[in-house]
């Protein structure tokens, strides 16, 4: 095959083996074009796989299994002795990752998708040379997905050595600290502090602004802080950290809290402020690939950039950097190659934070709605009025519904409570349909559960509160 001055070796090459890159290519693949993957590291999935969403979340449900078992004599069972075998933790946390891993590589043999491992960089709009550790090779494609994914942000003062953790880092730790500082109170730092701190570690939380997991509500950010406060977490807001320093055992951290410098010490300091797109050593510019000033490459409904048949997908575009929302960019643009008019659609994209109770959003909070010039109203339903949540102990936190005054249309929802990741889809799909409040009303849900309690808000916000 030839285009323009070039004679093609591949049909679509997808950069990045990903939550969106597998994805894209799996399905690419199942359009029917001939695709090969480039990953830079020996396992398949990316760093969600290997080092972000599946070990962590390995990690946190070993945390509340730890805790549960700790605290279950008032249920009645009684435990002798509650023992924590870290190295075991870390065996089962690995046992996951590679349980994934070689589902995708399964998938990718299934689909006939050849994997070339090494480090891609473009050298026109129509070719790429992968280079590892003894070889480099240049491919010739047809379309490109790009799908990069993202890093740790390094941060002044806080290099990456030793005692000086990045998230990854802190999920594989050969023993468990009895002392931890987290720099960043957002979702990532929240979630392993909570895990930690499960485990028995004193955990400090250091954050900039003037509350941990900003991005929420506060009525929702105040029932995890209750709750980080009973685990022992403190919790020390509007602090800048300014350096750290090591010795052979531990870290010293010093940070500026209201003009005053303070210093606290741990085993360790994972630093958690946020990620930055792997697009800088791609060798964009050479392609021609437009690139904005935070270094996310501009992308249309498609995920098309600037040169027709190069898209890009994931973290490395703007808006969430959430899995799910790259999986689903990376179907829309293998569909588009495939010639399909398909678009992205982001009218309601789940969000979850796995801290303890979990939170969970969808669509739009009220102030959001209000902002896009919506009058909406807002339905709240407690758990402590749920059977089931009574049931579980887990009476903490409520399921939230935003809709629309007129229409009573279904705009956005928040829960927080247990088990809030599997109940927040219901409502993404509401959302998705255009369904009304009535309509979740008059949805026969299972009793006991405490996906009631989305029933029960709908109730709410008919006026016909039947169980509170």
């Amino acid at each position: 095959m030839v285009v323009g001055d070039y004679a093609i070796d591949l049909d679509t090459i997808v950069i990045g083996s990903g939550p969106g890159g597998y994805v894209a290519a799996v399905h690419a693949a199942e359009l029917g074009q001939k695709v090969a993957v480039i990953e830079r590291y020996d396992a398949l999935g990316g760093v969600c796989l290997n080092v972000g969403c599946i070990p962590s979340k390995a990690m946190i449900q070993v945390s509340h299994d730890y805790l549960t078992a700790q605290n279950s004599a008032d249920e009645g069972v009684s435990v002798a002795k509650v023992a924590l075998d870290f190295d075991k933790v870390q065996a089962f946390r690995q046992s996951v990752v590679d349980r994934m891993s070689n589902g995708v590589a399964y998938l990718f043999k299934k689909n006939k998708i050849d994997v070339i491992h090494g480090t891609a960089f473009m050298k026109s709009d129509h070719s790429l040379r992968v280079i590892n550790d003894d070889s480099a090779q240049t491919y010739t494609f047809k379309n490109l997905i790009i799908a990069t994914g993202s890093h740790p942000i390094e941060i002044p003062g806080f290099k990456f050595d030793k005692q000086v953790i990045d998230s990854t880092g802190l999920l594989s730790l050969p023993t468990l600290p009895k002392e931890l500082i987290v720099i960043g109170g957002g979702y990532i730092g929240s979630e392993l502090a909570a895990a930690y701190a499960n485990f028995g570690t004193h955990v400090t939380i250091l954050e900039g602004t003037n509350s941990i997991l900003n991005a929420y509500e506060p009525d929702m950010v105040k029932i995890i802080e209750k709750r980080f406060k009973a685990k022992g977490i403190d919790i020390i807001t509007n602090a800048m950290a300014k350096s750290a320093s090591q010795t052979d055992n531990d870290v010293t951290v010093s940070y500026e809290v209201n003009g005053e410098v303070k210093t606290v010490t741990a085993d360790y300091v994972a630093v958690a402020v946020g990620r930055k797109p792997n697009t800088d050593d791609l060798g964009l510019n050479i392609a021609g690939v437009e690139v904005d000033e935070r270094g996310l490459i501009k992308v249309d409904g498609q995920g098309r950039t600037n040169l027709p048949h190069i898209y890009a997908i994931g973290d490395i575009v703007a808006g969430a950097a959430l899995a799910h929302k790259a999986s689903y960019e990376g179907n829309v643009a293998a569909e588009a190659i495939a010639g399909q008019s398909s678009i992205v659609d982001y009218r309601a994209m789940p969000a979850v934070c796995y801290v303890d109770p979990e939170i969970a959003t969808t669509g739009l909070t009220a102030a959001q709605a209000k902002e896009q010039g919506l009058d909406v109203k807002t339905a709240k339903f407690p758990f402590s009025a749920n059977g089931r949540a009574v049931s579980m102990q887990a009476t903490e936190g409520f399921v939230r519904l935003v809709f629309t005054a007129d229409e009573e249309r279904i705009v956005g929802a928040q829960i927080i409570g247990n088990n809030a990741s599997d109940m927040i889809s219901e409502l993404t799909l509401a959302i998705e349909a255009g369904s009304t409040v009535e309509d979740i009303a008059l949805t026969i849900h299972p009793h006991p559960s405490l996906s009631e309690a989305v029933m029960d808000a709908a109730d709410v916000g008919l006026g016909y509160p039947t169980n509170i």
